[in-house]
């Protein structure tokens, strides 16, 4: 059962459902972007509310697609190879999740 599809089917379920998405998405947003300033993953937060608004708002959707260009423009002038980003990335990641294993251990 495609709960959105059912929702979206009718003209005020439609209505319903982007500002149910506006709410979400600008809850995200908005807590990402108070993250910016405290310690915490405050741009990914920010990201993804901006993710989750992207899924019924165009704007965030071209705000999403100019925020990777510009990354992907900055990483360029870097001139990391790609196989060095995956690493780093693969190291954070395992390196988060031992975290986590420490702490909730």
């Amino acid at each position: 059962m495609n709960v959105r599809r059912q929702i979206k089917s009718t003209p005020y379920g439609s209505l319903l459902w982007r500002v149910f998405i506006g709410i979400i998405g600008g809850l995200v947003t908005v807590i990402g972007s108070a993250l910016l300033f405290a310690p915490g993953p405050g741009l990914l937060v920010l990201l993804a509310g901006l993710g989750i608004l992207a899924t019924e708002f165009a704007w965030a959707s071209r705000a999403i697609k100019q925020t990777k260009d510009i990354a992907e423009n900055f990483s360029e002038k870097i001139g990391i190879p790609l196989w060095v980003k995956y690493l780093i990335a693969a190291l954070l990641t395992l390196a988060s999740l031992l975290a986590l294993a420490i702490y909730y251990s």
